[in-house]
């Protein structure tokens, strides 16, 4: 059991999810309609099947390929996206499921990691997903994941980076992957001054 009760730590919304907001938000302005209006539009005049849907939004409506194929995806009840407020609680729980039961004892590591992710900047934002918990500058410059029952491992963007042997190498920068490098962590001293430097420079190699 941790000696201290787990930080709570106010999460960010993804990325996918803010650009799906994005889209949606400037539809009206760039279509001339809403979501709403668009998919009431379809399902009411438009043909059955998605493939048809696409091709009567782009050839009678003049919408572009993008947004023709999510509206008639959406249309079919695919692409349905959480709002905000679900993926924020979803994180919570992702959270709470990976240090969970024989992980537990990791949960002071990641508590420490974003503790000092958050001294990096005030852009620095984390989004955690079920598996990993990335965090962000412009792009992702770490990601946390608990890998096994006894280690963490806290990837690092470095690109091409000489870095000492410690950092492994994820093989990342030759299949053109953010995370390049990883640090294994066992305990919270494992978190030590290296390893905070080195997240320093993901942090400065994204400006």
């Amino acid at each position: 059991m941790p000696a201290t009760k787990p930080a709570k730590w106010q999460y960010d919304t993804h990325k996918s999810l803010r650009m799906v907001q994005s889209i949606i938000a400037e539809m009206k302005k760039k279509t001339g309609r809403t979501l709403d209006e668009w998919l009431q539009l379809t399902r009411q005049d438009g043909p059955a099947g998605e493939k048809d849907r696409r091709d009567w939004l782009k050839n009678e409506h003049g919408l572009g390929t993008n947004y023709a194929t999510w509206i008639a995806a959406r249309s079919a009840g695919k692409n349905e996206e959480e709002n905000a407020d679900q993926y924020l609680q979803h994180a919570q729980d992702n959270v709470e499921k990976m240090f969970s039961g024989p992980k537990e004892h990791l949960r002071p590591i990641y508590d420490d990691i974003l503790k000092y992710a958050k001294t990096l900047g005030s852009d620095i934002r984390v989004s955690p997903c079920s598996t990993i918990v990335p965090i962000y500058r412009k792009h992702v410059i770490a990601q946390i994941k608990p890998t096994t029952r006894t280690r963490m491992d806290l990837g690092l963007a470095l690109k091409n980076a000489k870095v000492p042997k410690r950092l492994i190498n994820t093989g990342g920068f030759e299949k053109k992957d953010r995370i390049t490098h990883r640090i294994e962590l066992t305990a919270p001293k494992d978190f030590d001054a290296e390893a905070r430097r080195w997240m320093k420079v993901a942090y400065e190699g994204d400006a």
